[in-house]
């Protein structure tokens, strides 16, 4: 039976033998503090943005998208009813679709996933919107029974047509600007590697 001191001296060699190894191992642990990769950890609302042509657009739209829906949804009887169903699902879409775009802006939240190009999927949203709100009006213009809600319907269609128009142009100017600006700095970085290449080759004649 081994003696006290034995036991110790036992238990002392382990430990320095756990300490060299742990101390050889590459994966050591770590006191560094764990940064967040939560994806709302920096979200702040921007009253700016709201402010801004995009934002005010944006508001108007949804709230004449709603109006429309609501004036379509008051319709108790149709026949035929198609145009007043298409109507019906164009409005709810864009003011569904728009309104989360407006939420996505107006808090920043797009900064957080910038591998979205959210300047063009704002530019497709109001190009659609555009379109379809435009054939659903036509088609409610030559397929109704001229009852006031979908007067009122057509009315608030041609209306957010409009506006969705305009968003759609300014939308275009600034997703060329983005695409000039791009264009501009791969230009540069391109023109930037050749000089530093002729450089590299003048100051190092043997290479050539």
């Amino acid at each position: 039976m081994r003696t006290t001191e034995e036991t110790d001296g036992f238990d002392g060699e382990a430990s320095n033998t756990s300490m060299i190894s742990g101390a050889s191992s590459p994966y050591q642990p770590t006191t560094e503090p764990v940064l967040s990769r939560n994806l709302l950890g920096g979200v702040r609302f921007d009253p700016e943005y709201l402010k801004s042509y995009f934002g005010i657009l944006k508001v108007v739209e949804v709230t004449l998208s709603l109006i429309g829906f609501i004036c379509i949804e008051t319709i108790m009887m149709c026949s035929p009813c198609s145009g007043v169903y298409f109507f019906e699902f164009v409005s709810c879409s864009a003011c569904v679709v728009t309104g989360v775009l407006l939420l996505i802006f107006s808090f920043n939240i797009h900064t957080k996933v910038p591998h979205i190009n959210w300047s063009f999927t704002d530019l497709v949203n109001t190009a659609a919107s555009t379109l379809f709100f435009f054939l659903s009006s036509l088609i409610l213009v030559c397929i109704n029974h001229n009852t006031g809600s979908e007067i009122a319907a057509v009315i608030f269609g041609f209306l957010v047509t409009c506006v969705y128009g305009i968003n759609t142009f300014l939308a275009v100017c600034k997703w060329r600007r983005g695409r000039g600006c791009r264009g501009a700095t791969q230009t540069s970085d391109y023109i930037r590697a050749r000089t530093a290449s002729r450089g590299e080759m003048e100051a190092r004649p043997e290479l050539a």
